[in-house]
């Protein structure tokens, strides 16, 4: 069975953001918006559909997908890419794999105590984003 993700989960922290974004070749002036925001994340899961919601003041982006599923995710309100994306369990990980423009593109979800961790990767480019509960 899978982790408990469902929640409403404030960040906290935010780790070497801004060189993961440059990786993605995000301009200058995005960037540096993009790291002044601490972005709130909702989470729905029933079994293997999923449903992240990443918001802010700036913009949000929302992802609706069935784990293990190959789905075309457009990245218009990230990095103006799209990119063939597949997400899977990997132990009590949420594990996504972005294929497209950019190498080892993807991230990873996972809970410890009350706490929500991404991590974000890129181009070699690693980002680490902590949440908490709330």
């Amino acid at each position: 069975m899978p982790v408990d993700l469902n929640g409403y989960w404030k960040m906290i922290s935010n780790d070497n953001f801004e060189e993961y974004l440059k990786a993605l070749d995000v301009n200058v002036a995005i960037r540096k918006i993009a790291t002044l925001l601490k972005p709130d994340k909702d989470i729905s899961h029933d079994g293997d559909h999923v449903v992240i919601k990443t918001l802010s003041t700036f913009k949000n982006y929302n992802m609706d997908f069935s784990v293990g599923k190959e789905f075309e995710e457009d990245l218009s309100g990230v990095d103006d890419r799209k990119c063939m994306t597949t997400i899977s369990w990997e132990g009590d990980k949420l594990l996504c794999v972005q294929k497209g423009e950019k190498d080892g593109r993807g991230w990873t979800h996972w809970v410890e105590g009350d706490a929500l961790h991404l991590g974000l990767r890129a181009c070699g480019a690693m980002c680490k984003q902590l949440f908490k509960n709330t």
